[in-house]
């Protein structure tokens, strides 16, 4: 996989953040971006992911029940 180099204006206080956790890693500020930048990919990949689907299933009709919908909440009220 080819890198690129990029650049991008971040407050003080995160350069201070992230270098400190670079530094506890003994890893450098590239190390660490990348893996922000991976786990901020693969949280937004399937999180629309999951809203393209429901997107799917809402213009194809499929909806729950009342008593599907009742049932969930009852299950989250525990």
């Amino acid at each position: 996989m080819s890198e690129e180099t990029i650049t991008f204006h971040l407050d003080s206080e995160k350069r201070k953040s992230l270098d400190e956790i670079a530094l506890l890693l003994d890893r450098d500020r590239s190390y660490v971006l990348n893996e922000a930048i991976n786990a901020y990919l693969e949280i937004y990949s399937w999180q629309l992911d999951h809203i393209k689907e429901g997107l799917r299933q809402a213009d194809a009709g499929e909806f729950a029940t009342p008593e599907e919908v009742a049932a969930a909440f009852a299950k989250w009220r525990k």
